[in-house]
């Protein structure tokens, strides 16, 4: 392939690496960042690890030091509306020019990689780590970078930086093939991005994990913060043993599990007032009051909710919200997931508060319809679910779940990107 020049272009090259696959692993990466003088060895950020809860915390922590007066790099995955959120700075991902920019500057360097090095070609994900470091080392230097690991942590292609702190939200079953099958396998794995002498901020209602953890920080001399045992927040009361108090913290984000969250923000942003002192209680209350997450129980209407969950632990934290927040309502769930999943479980769990529907969407990895439980009334396509709904009915209340990319293709249904781009500029202005 030739050298991509235009944005189209430079898309259809990153998106060309996907049949590379997941390759867990940091030698490619430490050679091509090697290779561009290692810029992500000249930024300050938070890594951000675990199974569920990394978006949510990243979008807590953007708006805390952004309400702050900082600029604030992030970096997540997957996207919903477009492909440049992955990489964005106070909320607003990075211009066309700027990815042009990037590819021109990584393109000879991920090519040449397994030619003079033996090593396998980059992955998708490897190429767009590589850029995120890149940007903002030197092309949009910002204050603080917020880095989403991708898979697991260890061999995770973003565990190649030293981070002010580490933050793990939560330990689940999820990608058990590459992982582990167990938590304790599993936390392992994230453990591996813990370094020496570097705060860890977890959370976790599993003593085996939190032994796994706690090895770990003792062997690195890391410190350790856990919810629940070294802070909490409760009832919009934070506290911690470091003598914090908080009142009145009232999250942006909907659920249970959103509290969680949201404390993990709060002891982080403490932790880091010494270095970014425009920190105060006030702006963490703020920030956290004014968080969103697209796609992450998000309403599109006054009884329409999408939320991207793609695993148990999710599912169940999506019910709970259900359960607690819309027990007054019929509630209809449209259902779609990825291979991989256990979906007899996540769907077990959905029909216990709702009327279940499944179907299918254009995605290489996306289930058929004739690999879901039998049991579970079918749509061939989402837009004709969506169709059917009565968006002005008071007693019923609309789903839409399951695997982020299918959420993606939904709210891109419902809302053209076009019309998002323009309410997120004026957001930002």
């Amino acid at each position: 392939m030739t050298k991509p020049i235009s944005y189209e272009e430079c898309l259809d090259w990153i998106h060309s690496k996907l049949k590379f696959g997941i390759k867990p692993g940091l030698q490619r990466m430490e050679w091509m960042l090697g290779q561009l003088g290692n810029p992500q060895d000249k930024i300050q950020g938070i890594h951000i690890v675990g199974t569920n809860g990394k978006g949510s915390t990243v979008a807590n922590l953007q708006q805390i030091f952004t309400t702050s007066d900082y600029q604030v790099g992030s970096f997540t995955s997957p996207f919903i509306l477009d492909f440049r959120e992955r990489i964005s700075v106070n909320g607003r991902m990075i211009s066309q020019a700027d990815l042009i920019n990037l590819v021109d500057r990584v393109y000879a360097i991920v090519e040449a990689l397994p030619e003079e090095t033996g090593l396998e070609p980059a992955t998708e994900f490897e190429i767009i780590t590589v850029m995120m470091f890149l940007y903002f080392a030197e092309i949009h230097p910002v204050d603080l970078v917020l880095v989403e690991a991708g898979l697991g942590g260890r061999l995770d292609s973003t565990n190649v930086f030293t981070p002010l702190m580490v933050v793990c939200p939560s330990i689940g079953l999820d990608h058990q093939a590459i992982l582990g099958n167990a938590h304790v396998e599993i936390a392992r794995e994230k453990a591996g991005a813990i370094k020496s002498g570097v705060p860890f901020v977890y959370a976790t209602e599993r003593e085996d994990v939190a032994q796994v953890f706690e090895d770990v920080c003792l062997d690195k001399r890391a410190p350790i913060y856990r919810l629940g045992a070294d802070f909490s927040l409760k009832n919009g009361l934070y506290s911690d043993r470091a003598g914090h108090v908080l009142e009145t913290i009232v999250p942006g984000l909907p659920g249970q599990h959103q509290i969680s969250n949201a404390g993990l923000a709060i002891k982080a942003s403490l932790l880091l007032q010494e270095q970014f002192p425009r920190v105060t209680k006030e702006t963490i209350r703020q920030g956290l009051a004014q968080t969103s997450w697209v796609g992450r129980t998000e309403l599109l209407a006054s009884n329409l909710m999408i939320d991207g969950a793609h695993n148990d632990e999710s599912v169940k934290a999506l019910c709970d919200l259900l359960k607690s927040d819309y027990a007054d309502k019929t509630i209809h769930i449209l259902f779609a997931a990825i291979a991989g999943k256990p979906v007899e479980t996540m769907l077990a769990q959905l029909a216990e508060v709702g009327q279940v529907t499944v179907t299918s969407f254009d995605y290489p990895t996306a289930l058929s319809l004739e690999q879901y439980p039998a049991n579970f009334a079918e749509i061939t396509d989402f837009r004709q679910w969506l169709a059917n709904t009565n968006f002005t009915a008071s007693h019923d209340f609309y789903v839409v779940t399951g695997s982020l990319y299918f959420i993606s293709q939904v709210r891109n249904h419902l809302i053209p990107f076009e019309e998002s781009e323009r309410e997120q500029k004026k957001r930002n202005l």
